[in-house]
């Protein structure tokens, strides 16, 4: 899934490959997809994007965007994307294509669930989108820790970890895969309380988000995640369903997982203690 690490990579990945280019055609709905959504039918794509040439792309959370004079292409996190070079074979199964000029192809799939919009930038109230575009990110200057604290200001002390990083938007792009990791640098277990946490707990929390995604961001993203290029990122997770049952890092400690809040989530038993 596309989080933080991976819509940063892929954005400048395709500033690097393809801004410039003209595209003469596109296809949406090549595959039929139960779970992925459109904001209109195939002639609407290929009217409004063919002619017209690429623009700057840009990683905005969970979303990469990609502009187009005053619309922008743009795919949440369950979309994959890939660049194909010239004269390389298209797959049997996509959801979404645009050839270039040069007959290279940027190749959509989605295998969950997913979004291929395509909108007016300054018309759109998409709240995904909006999120990701007004709120400061953990790798930018804005996104200092007076603002992080400002966070905790309007939540429950109910709230677990978990529920206060990866969802409701507060930090768009941080969702459940780069979590696991944050709480492992941080000491915290997912279901801890954050009504239970010091000034102390909070600082260590807003340093393990931001130092853990600049490792992922300079990696070019997690090594479960790929970019255009079908690679895989250069950051190894931590927590992940492959070092289930292998020794934690820090403590030696079998890492273990669990089902909470509809997803899973990993931990050490000793240095993420509930």
């Amino acid at each position: 899934m596309i989080e933080i690490p991976e819509s940063l990579t892929i954005a400048r990945q395709l500033n690097e490959t393809v801004q410039g280019k003209r595209i003469v055609e596109v296809e949406t709905a090549h595959s039929s997809h139960s779970f992925v959504w459109y904001s209109g039918d195939s002639d609407f794509y290929s009217n409004v994007m063919e002619g017209q040439e690429i623009g700057k792309s840009e990683g905005i959370g969970s979303m990469i965007e990609m502009t187009l004079g005053d619309y922008s292409f743009v795919v949440g996190d369950g979309t994959n994307v890939r660049y194909l070079a010239p004269g390389e074979k298209l797959p049997a199964k996509y959801q979404a294509r645009i050839t270039l000029g040069d007959e290279s192809h940027l190749i959509y799939t989605v295998q969950m669930y997913g979004g291929i919009f395509l909108w007016q930038t300054a018309k759109e109230q998409n709240p995904y989108y909006l999120a990701g575009k007004q709120k400061p990110l953990p790798n930018t200057e804005d996104f200092t820790y007076g603002y992080f604290k400002s966070l905790f200001g309007d939540v429950s002390g109910t709230l677990s970890m978990k529920a206060f990083l990866a969802t409701g938007q507060r930090i768009p792009g941080l969702g459940n895969g780069v979590l696991q990791d944050i709480l492992l640098e941080a000491g915290f277990h997912p279901k801890r309380k954050i009504g239970s946490i010091t000034e102390t707990d909070k600082k260590r929390m807003y340093e393990a988000v931001t130092g853990t995604l600049k490792k992922m961001i300079a990696a070019g993203g997690r090594d479960t995640e790929k970019d255009i290029f079908g690679n895989k990122g250069g950051y190894q997770t931590l927590l992940s369903k492959r070092t289930v049952g292998k020794p934690c890092p820090y403590c030696g400690s079998l890492i273990e997982k669990g089902s909470y809040l509809g997803g899973t989530v990993y931990f050490c038993p000793i240095c993420q203690e509930l």
